[in-house]
């Protein structure tokens, strides 16, 4: 197989690492966190002319790339710069839902998502259903022509700039079953629909939704009645991807700011990197990393496939892998800064908690190996 990236990948790749390093500084990315919305506008928008969001999606689909290794080059490069803009929560996990459920009905939500214009959030995961694909709560029946929403759903990613939810809830079925999950677009500005929005341990933000009888329209009802869970597991399989993805740039930049620490820091009259303690550090982290490459060339290879077990199988153990590496560089670069390398001034610190929170974000490496174990007995 070439793991070769084609030269428009090349060349996205380029561009984008370009622009991060000239437009997107560390001091610029905390500014973004801490405003108000959480996210800049003008970024997003920059972002999104230089083909971030249409690299996400297929040709017939509106954009230009849409394959694993497509997902994975945007998200490695905004990893290594710990971009803020939802380009995971909108364009990718809801844009991908809206697009795999079948658009009929909704493509100018469709086309906004492609396009930057509209901002969305997947809402499915709830309070009660750990990372569980299928444990849904929120229930949806028949109000007249219409739909009736009740129920909750936890730690939206980048949940509080979208103006519209893509909202996961039960029309059939009991909570843990695979049949009868439908998914419904849901104004954020919707009667009855409540946000709480909460800190995240990277400095992010998510956010909580309260259902309390939300009336829909019938055309809210997005794709087939009861055959959400595949659109689901698709979608959340992309996120799974770019997250593999994001922590791989990020563990790029940790080890490099470490090197770099390591060789300018002195004890003793030499430099810290001279002691052999700290080279045999250095060279197991290095290794580990090389193998995370690995498991996220396998997703992003997979994810192409048509092999449902054989993706779901290479995304579980790529996002184990990752996740217990991601948190490995996190603790060794801190360790190996000193207590400089838990201050906030400091950008090493904003890297090791994101590892920290990509590890918890659609499943830990507990859950995503008890996965891989059983479906590799299937």
């Amino acid at each position: 197989m070439n793991f070769q990236h084609t030269e428009d990948r090349r060349m996205l790749a380029d561009a984008l690492n370009r622009y991060i390093t000239q437009a997107y500084s560390f001091e610029t990315r905390r500014n973004i966190e801490a405003s108000h919305e959480g996210y800049s506008e003008a970024k997003w928008n920059q972002l999104s002319e230089l083909g971030v969001l249409g690299a996400l999606f297929t040709e017939t689909e509106g954009g230009f790339g849409g394959s694993g290794f497509d997902i994975a080059v945007v998200f490695e490069s905004l990893g290594r710069g710990l971009v803020v803009e939802p380009v995971l929560g909108s364009a990718l996990l809801a844009g991908s839902a809206v697009l795999a459920a079948g658009r009929s009905g909704h493509e100018s939500l469709a086309q906004g998502l492609i396009s930057g214009s509209r901002i969305a959030a997947l809402a499915h995961a709830e309070p009660d259903s750990g990372y569980s694909l299928t444990h849904v709560s929120t229930l949806a029946r028949r109000d007249g022509d219409g739909w009736m929403l009740s129920g909750s759903k936890a730690n939206i990613t980048q949940g509080q700039s979208a103006s519209t939810f893509v909202v996961s809830a039960r029309t059939a079925g009991e909570f843990a079953d695979v049949d009868g999950l439908s998914l419904f677009v849901v104004p954020a500005g919707a009667a009855g629909l409540s946000l709480h929005e909460h800190a995240a341990v990277d400095g992010g933000r998510v956010i909580d939704l309260k259902l309390d009888d939300v009336r829909l329209p019938a055309t809210a009802l997005l794709g087939e009645e009861g055959r959400a869970s595949d659109v689901i597991e698709c979608a959340l399989g992309k996120g799974v991807l770019a997250l593999c993805a994001q922590a791989v740039g990020a563990m790029d930049v940790a080890l490099a700011s470490t090197l770099e620490y390591l060789k300018t820091r002195k004890q003793f009259g030499v430099p810290v990197g001279s002691f052999q303690a700290l080279q045999h550090r250095m060279a197991t982290m290095v290794i580990e990393v090389e193998q995370a490459r690995s498991a996220l060339i396998n997703a992003s290879a997979a994810v192409d496939g048509t092999d449902r077990l054989a993706r779901e199988k290479a995304l579980s153990a790529a996002k184990y892998l990752i996740g217990k590496v991601g948190t490995m560089v996190a603790e060794e670069c801190v360790q190996m800064h000193g207590g400089i390398g838990m201050t906030s001034e400091l950008p090493l610190s904003h890297y090791a908690k994101r590892l920290l929170m990509i590890d918890h974000e659609l499943g830990d490496a507990a859950f995503h190996l008890e996965r891989y174990t059983r479906l590799k007995e299937d």
